[in-house]
């Protein structure tokens, strides 16, 4: 049901755009009849309803038509692009997980004394700071000025590893640092509270060592609300990875998305999007799945008791 309300929102939010692709396919010097035959090529021509039953039912079979302004299969132009994000965002999220777990654990081992403070105003820096600024900068310094890493270009980790995760490295940084911040303050969030509860405290009057008060009870109990919002987290990154793939130049689906709104390619515009939601409800569904490996008390049938 969330896929058919997205494809009817995706096909008349694209059609929504101002702009006239037949218009620009046809060229400046394209009269009249020239613009009406582009549009009858394309279908433009045709109702709404009769369109979107014709974009569903090529959706269906994997088939989302060609690109107007290429004439490349869009299926292909996924293809290529997809894995490129799909790269960024876990990178990102490893990225996102490691910083904001480990901060939001000293936050709250360390509440009310200077490494709470430090970690909580790293974080409210991080979200304050917007994605494309911390971009610019990491290019103009890190990359620029220091030569640590290169400022654009893309190589794929499938075939060099090493070389790959150098070029994917600031660019994760970069997205995944106030995704960090999210997580960093909903770990401590949820760690203060089961560091207060009745079953640590009796761990730790039994003589059970700090280490594994921390770790064992705190954290392990606390990673359901974790893993909630990294599942929420990385279905973000996919979808908000276009700023960050322009500034470093990464061909991913973020720049195919915004260079087919920009040339009003309806066909890729469509499809990318609903690849997205698509990618959106399988994560959240993942998550829902990992709910009973994290904790076994989650019981995802609805089996009476």
């Amino acid at each position: 049901m969330t896929l058919v309300i997205a494809s009817i929102v995706v096909f008349l939010g694209v059609r929504a755009l101002p702009g006239d692709p037949a218009r620009v396919m046809a060229g400046e010097q394209g009269d009249q009849a020239a613009i009406d035959a582009m549009r009858e090529k394309l279908g433009l021509d045709r109702p709404l309803p009769i369109q979107y039953w014709e974009f569903v039912k090529h959706a269906l079979t994997g088939d989302f038509g060609r690109s107007i302004r290429t004439g490349t299969p869009v299926r292909n132009m996924i293809g290529q692009t997809l894995p490129v994000t799909v790269q960024l965002a876990v990178y990102a999220m490893l990225v996102a997980i490691l910083v904001g777990v480990i901060g939001g654990v000293v936050a709250a081992v360390y509440r009310g004394r200077w490494p709470e403070w430090a970690a909580n105003g790293v974080s409210l820096l991080a979200l304050s700071v917007p994605t494309f600024w911390l971009g610019i900068l990491g290019v103009l310094y890190l990359s620029v000025q220091l030569g640590w890493f290169p400022a654009s270009g893309y190589v794929s980790p499938l075939h060099d590893p090493v070389r790959g995760i150098y070029f994917l490295t600031l660019p994760a940084v970069i997205l995944g640092i106030t995704h960090a911040a999210v997580i960093q303050r909903q770990t401590r969030s949820s760690m203060v509270e089961t560091l207060t509860a009745d079953f640590v405290r009796t761990a730790r009057a039994k003589g059970l060592g700090r280490g594994a008060v921390i770790f064992r009870y705190g954290l392990r109990n606390s990673l359901i609300v974790v893993t909630t919002i990294v599942g929420v987290q990385l279905g973000l990154l996919i979808a908000g990875a276009v700023v960050t793939e322009r500034i470093f130049s990464l061909p991913g689906i973020g720049k195919l998305t915004l260079d087919s709104v920009f040339s009003r390619d309806y066909p890729v515009i469509q499809a990318v999007i609903l690849v997205i939601t698509t990618s959106y409800i399988v994560i959240n569904l993942l998550v829902d799945v990992l709910y009973t490996v994290i904790d076994p008390r989650v019981r995802v049938s609805g089996r009476a008791r």
